[in-house]
């Protein structure tokens, strides 16, 4: 390479504000794996993809669409789908402003409040439904004075099954709606408020357009998590066929009497969750 390409090369990178980088292929990037890393990552891979792989090998595909085709499979994946939305529904009317209030606004022992609302993701979800006996039941500390003043019972029925899954799936929601508004430019709200607009109209016509992509990605993870809900569900609800029998709790019941149904039915949610992840890849994905 001559000089003069040189110094062409170098007004160039100046032009662009500094050095080129060098490219480098992503084929590189794979080589040279050290085998104390290799081995352990690929045992890693095994201990998560083997039971998935098991649970397709020993599928009773032949007499699946009978299997599937029951009314109590039916009836428990209806109610598996309407209590999920519910709880998805409930969620994102009390999660969302929650998210808001602790991205947006400064009040002493913020970061407590953030663990609590984040305690369902790590709580034993037996440990929720207790919980919730002892706040919501017949004689807990809010459900007694519900009983008594307006009739509404909560334990076992149908929406002790939605509260129980919003319970736990709530966190989710909050969780990223509060990432997306942390990362959302606060300078549209406060151009917005210089117009005149108020702090809930500039979060209704600014702030909401802006998250909503975050907004969508926690409601479909609530959505998932509320569907797979089993620990609280059955402790503050029951396991009632057509009144608090979801999925994974007819998946316990079955493999108990007819683990091919059992298989079935986990075959359905694996659906589901494989959905799930592939509606959320494009955002997920975006960072790599």
């Amino acid at each position: 390479m001559s000089p003069t390409t040189d110094k062409s090369d170098a007004a160039a990178d100046t032009l662009r504000g500094g050095p080129r980088r060098r490219r480098v292929r992503t084929g590189d990037r794979g080589r040279g794996a050290p085998l104390p890393l290799l081995i352990p990552a690929l045992l890693g891979l095994a201990f998560l993809i083997v039971p998935l792989v098991a649970l397709l090998v020993r599928a009773p595909w032949r007499s699946l669409p009978e299997l599937l085709s029951s009314a109590e499979v039916w009836q428990a994946l209806r109610l598996s789908l309407v209590c999920a939305t519910a709880a998805t529904a409930v969620s994102l009317v009390i999660g969302v402003p929650l998210a808001w209030l602790l991205a947006r606004v400064e009040f002493p022992g913020r970061g407590l409040v953030r663990a609590l609302v984040t305690l369902p993701l790590v709580l034993p979800p037996v440990v929720g439904g207790v919980a919730l006996l002892m706040a919501l039941g017949r004689n807990g500390i809010v459900g007694k004075s519900l009983d008594a003043w307006f009739g509404i019972t909560l334990p076992f029925t149908t929406a002790g099954v939605v509260v129980a899954e919003a319970f736990v799936a709530m966190p989710f929601l909050v969780i990223s709606v509060e990432g997306t508004l942390r990362a959302a430019d606060p300078r549209f709200e406060e151009a917005a408020a210089t117009l005149g607009a108020s702090r809930f109209t500039a979060f209704r016509r600014v702030t909401l357009p802006l998250i909503a992509p975050g907004i969508a990605a926690g409601a479909v993870l609530a959505w998932a998590r509320a569907l797979g809900e089993f620990g609280a569900t059955i402790t503050f609800a029951g396991n009632f066929p057509g009144r608090t029998q979801t999925m994974p709790l007819a998946v316990y019941l079955a493999l108990q009497s007819d683990p091919e149904a059992a298989i079935a039915l986990s075959l359905v949610l694996l659906a589901v969750s494989v959905a799930v992840l592939a509606g959320l890849r494009d955002r997920w994905m975006t960072t790599s």
